[in-house]
């Protein structure tokens, strides 16, 4: 990027200002090269979003589908175990970024070995979510139970990848260039969730149940139907289990290789941040990262903007096989959402440089809100629901990816205002990583708890009108109010693109003011 060159291009012009030193150029030139990341480490980088990604798109669109239809656990009970899982996360996500800020330093780094560590049981617990246990009294605290146990393996897998980015490279060009990666397998890892998830169940989707309305209304009907069907096989709500267990394990595997492939191509580097400072401890920790104003400020935005798409994608499945009427053709309308946003991705990367990050959120957020009205709004037509659902999906890759692109620079502006206070990322990504998962509890609790209170019924082939009037407002009326919540908040946003670029300066010039200092220690200590 221009800032990236223009920090190089600084850094350069000052060692030249130097007296002529030839072991501090060739100290200054190796560190150059060892902050400089191959193609290979920012895939293996970026292949470490995934699992998150796969695994968060096939909760957020299938498990509230899975828990009313699959399971058979009713509205209430579903909305307790979709909103305390999440809540739980208001434990686990600041509590694990303390502990990793503690951490000692190993052989392996300070942030992969949590990674390491926690997968094998994040594995198991994901798998044993999708699974139906062969009893009823108590199925709520089983999918409670695995449901917390999952989001605390994952808080411990993500939260030390996210903070990773800061220790991957003391050059912000790098780190820079490592997001674009991360960013856009992160996107693709949507689409493979959404595919295997949403492909495999489609395939062993249990037909719904016909109300006492709909037999005594269509008794002929279902009478042909049935005689027209009786040597087909049929499918039952067993090949749908089996179904999702079948696309569980498949994503399970996917988590595990991507887990080792982080693990083995990238190197954590110890001098990648400048020296930390002394612990400190918890509560005192909270109070500095959330008395910095831009970060709190950034956080609310992505706060309500995620709860805005949150909203639409745990209830976009249920809305689309409810009451559009597409119940076997929802998993390939998701899978069109997830292609185009990832086609978009390289055209929001391009908007970002050119226009600022903070007008590629406003207008990449703004772009899905007219599709969320027409989506409701146009009678059910497969055809305008595929073409709605593209074009939507160019305005989610904006609305999911590009505040993650603003934290570092928040990151950058607290080091320069508390230079002394340092070490300290992990807090910061642990409080973002919590408002995602806070919104995505909040808008899967809300919602399945509306629709316990409109009357739902769990496979059933025709649903109330109040049930329909709900969906149609979780997909489209509060998620634009959420959305232009958020959009106003930003406007008071005090990170500018200048200041932006000033930081990025201020840090170069601290980074290369300690590199001297480490020259000149080295030659006098060769020196005595």
């Amino acid at each position: 990027m221009a800032k990236g060159e223009g920090s190089e291009q600084y850094s350069n012009a000052s060692l030249l200002n130097k007296p002529d030193n030839s072991d501090g150029i060739k100290l200054s030139s190796k560190k150059e090269n060892r902050n400089r990341l191959s193609v290979c480490n920012k895939i293996c980088y970026a292949v470490g979003g995934a699992p998150y990604q796969i695994t968060g798109c096939a909760l957020g669109f299938f498990l509230q589908i899975y828990l009313l239809d699959v399971a058979q656990l009713d509205p209430f009970h579903a909305s307790i175990i979709l909103f305390a899982g999440r809540a739980w996360d208001a434990v686990t996500d600041p509590t694990v970024g303390f502990l990793v800020s503690r951490s000692p330093w190993t052989r392996f780094g300070r942030m992969l070995p949590w990674i390491l560590f926690s997968t094998p049981l994040a594995v198991i617990s994901y798998f044993l979510i999708w699974y139906v246990p062969p009893f009823e009294n108590g199925k709520v605290i089983w999918y409670l139970v695995f449901y917390c146990i999952f989001q605390s393996l994952q808080t411990c897998f993500h939260v030390p990848y996210s903070a990773l980015t800061m220790f991957i490279s003391s050059e912000q060009k790098e780190r820079d260039s490592a997001t674009a990666y991360r960013m856009t397998v992160e996107v693709l890892g949507t689409v493979v969730g959404t595919a295997i998830q949403g492909q495999i169940v489609g395939m062993a989707n249990a037909p719904c149940l016909p109300g006492p309305g709909d037999i005594l209304a269509n008794l002929s009907n279902y009478s042909l139907l049935a005689g027209h069907n009786s040597s087909e096989p049929v499918i039952s709500l067993d090949h749908t289990k089996t179904a999702y267990m079948i696309s569980s394990g498949i994503i399970s595997i996917i988590y595990i290789l991507c887990a080792i492939v982080l693990f083995c191509g990238v190197k954590e580097q110890k001098d990648s941040c400048r020296p930390r400072s002394e612990p400190m401890g918890f509560f005192q920790g909270i109070r500095l990262v959330m008395g910095h104003g831009p970060y709190v400020k950034l956080i609310m935005v992505f706060l309500f903007t995620s709860l805005a798409f949150m909203l639409l994608e745990g209830n976009f499945a249920l809305f689309c096989s409810s009451t559009l009427g597409f119940r076997n053709d929802f998993q390939n309308i998701l899978l069109v959402i997830m292609l185009s946003a990832t086609l978009a991705i390289p055209f929001w990367q391009w908007f970002l440089t050119r226009f600022g990050k903070k007008t590629a959120v406003y207008v990449g957020t703004l772009a899905v809100v007219p599709f969320m009205i027409l989506v409701v709004c146009v009678k059910s037509n497969l055809i305008v629901t595929y073409i709605v659902s593209f074009a939507a999906g160019v305005g989610v890759a904006a609305a999911f990816l590009l505040p993650w692109s603003m934290l570092p620079d928040v990151v950058d502006d607290f080091q320069v205002q508390n230079p002394d206070s340092t070490g300290h990322e992990a807090l910061f990504y642990s409080f973002y990583v919590f408002f995602t998962k806070f919104a995505s509890g909040v808008s899967l609790g809300v919602s399945t708890l509306s629709l316990d209170f409109a009357g739902y019924i769990s496979r059933g082939c025709t649903q109330p009108e109040a049930v329909h009037v709900t969906l149609k407002v979780l997909v489209s009326a509060a998620p634009i109010v959420l959305i232009v919540i958020g959009l106003t908040i930003l406007y008071f946003y005090p990170i500018t693109e200048e200041k932006r670029q000033g930081n990025r300066k201020l840090l170069q010039e601290l980074r290369d003011n300690e590199a001297d200092s480490e020259t000149e220690s080295t030659e006098l200590a060769n020196m005595i």
